[in-house]
C-alpha cells in the first residue's frame, strides 16, 4: 500500500505543478451595459503561469451569447523552447437587439479547448418606452 500511496501522491503534486505552470484565461467586455444598437469589444488575457507549448499558436473560438460565433485560427513556426506565447486576443461584435448576452472565448490547440472564459454584456432598447405619470 505505500508504494501505491507514494504514486497516488506523486501523480497529485506532479498535476498540481502543470496547473501552477498554466496561464488562466481572463475576459472583460469594453460595455457592461449599452443602448442598441451597439458595437462590443472583447478582449481576452491569459494571466500568470508560463509560456508553455499548450498555449502556443491557439485558435479562438468567440460564442457571443446571441446564437453567433466567429473563429480564428493561428498559423506559426512550430514550438521552440523559450518561445513567448500570445497573452491578448480581441474581437468585435455588433449586438442590434436588447438582451443579456454571455459571451464566451475558448482558446483551442490541436482541436482540443485549452482554457474559456466568460463574461456578460446587457444591452438595452434605445426605443424603449417610458412612462411619465
Amino acid at each position: 500500500w505505500a508504494t501505491v500511496i507514494a504514486v497516488a501522491l506523486a501523480a497529485s503534486a506532479a498535476a498540481g505543478e502543470a496547473r501552477a505552470r498554466k496561464p488562466r484565461l481572463k475576459i472583460r467586455a469594453t460595455h457592461s451595459l449599452a443602448l442598441t444598437p451597439v458595437w462590443v469589444l472583447a478582449v481576452a488575457e491569459l494571466v500568470g503561469g508560463e509560456d508553455i507549448e499548450d498555449f502556443y499558436c491557439v485558435g479562438l473560438e468567440w460564442d457571443w451569447g446571441d446564437g453567433t460565433r466567429s473563429y480564428r485560427e493561428s498559423d506559426c513556426d512550430p514550438f521552440e523552447a523559450g518561445m513567448q506565447i500570445a497573452r491578448f486576443f480581441s474581437a468585435r461584435h455588433m449586438y442590434a437587439g436588447p438582451g443579456e448576452y454571455h459571451v464566451r472565448v475558448s482558446l483551442v490547440r490541436a482541436d482540443r479547448r485549452v482554457a474559456a472564459a466568460r463574461t456578460s454584456v446587457r444591452i438595452l432598447s434605445r426605443f424603449a418606452s417610458s412612462r411619465w405619470d
